[in-house]
């Protein structure tokens, strides 16, 4: 049986989950190695859902087998595709089928994905899904609507540390644990220095941080994050780093800067855990790990 996720963001010094990105398409053979590969080498793999407003197979399914394959699964929740409705049903569907940590996302917008034609809904934001997800133990629905049974969550949400201005963030990082998270997964980080000032925010709080980890596979994919994703910056040094590596050896040179990173943050226990984005490279966690000495 797998350690529930809330009693190891108790136990454990450091933290690590990892992300099982769905496949557009039934054919889910890959995504079935990747869960029996990383089960037992991570404390809970997280399922993306619509990642990037992308269609793809749903988290909750995904969670299911994670859950029939022996592992601890994290529902990620948008708000993009469902009113309160349907998250509420959603929520107490997972929870019936012994799904009982959710990631809380207000969700990528419609334009950046697959569907341009799709209408978002956005009823609710990540804050307010928390709150929901509260009020949904304390035994009532959203419109105060008595439950013939309430479920219980182990909640999170997401923050941006290398946002510029970082103000707005910390803002919503505030409304967020206010609303009942208990922890947070961060975007991407590369800045150590930069992500340890803002953990000296972060430990004002009661809330358990995990960094977020995302592999380089090469220069270019560097400077495109930089030039492209909101919120992520990679700093030039990593950037040349990336790009002397032999021709061909990219991607190990990635594993080895993600692996680095990890080792840092647990040595110097700058941060509660890691959450590690392969991004199509699940297989490759378990090197990753190991170039961490985990």
């Amino acid at each position: 049986m797998p350690v529930p996720f809330r009693e190891s963001l108790k136990t454990k010094e450091f933290v690590v989950t990892a992300e099982i990105g769905p496949p557009k398409g039934v054919d889910i053979e890959e995504m079935l190695h990747h869960i029996d590969l990383l089960k037992d080498k991570v404390d809970a793999l997280n399922v993306t859902d619509n990642q990037s407003s992308v269609m793809r197979i749903g988290s909750l399914p995904v969670c299911k087998l994670i859950k029939e394959a022996g592992g601890e699964p994290i529902l990620q929740m948008t708000c993009r595709d469902r009113n309160r409705l349907a998250l509420q049903s959603d929520l107490l569907g997972a929870y019936v089928l012994g799904i009982d940590n959710v990631l809380c996302l207000t969700g990528d917008y419609i334009t950046v994905g697959d569907h341009r034609e799709a209408k978002p809904v956005f009823d609710l934001d990540s804050v307010l899904l928390l709150k929901l997800v509260r009020q949904l133990e304390e035994g009532r629905d959203f419109a105060g609507n008595e439950l013939k049974g309430a479920p219980k969550f182990c909640a999170g949400a997401i923050v941006t540390p290398e946002a510029d201005p970082i103000e707005p963030q910390l803002m919503k990082f505030e409304k967020k644990i206010k609303a009942g998270a208990e922890f947070i997964q961060t975007q991407a980080i590369y800045d150590l220095d930069n992500f340890k000032k803002f953990m000296e925010y972060a430990r004002k709080f009661e809330v358990k941080i995990l960094a977020g980890i995302v592999l380089l596979a090469s220069a270019g994919m560097a400077r495109f994050m930089n030039a492209n994703v909101p919120g992520i910056f990679v700093p030039q040094e990593l950037i040349d780093e990336m790009a002397s590596a032999p021709k061909g050896k990219a991607l190990e040179k990635g594993i080895e800067i993600a692996g680095r990173m990890i080792r840092q943050l647990r040595e110097e226990k700058i941060c509660d855990g890691v959450h590690i984005m392969a991004i199509g490279r699940e297989h490759l966690v378990p090197e990753i790990l190991s170039a961490a000495g985990m």
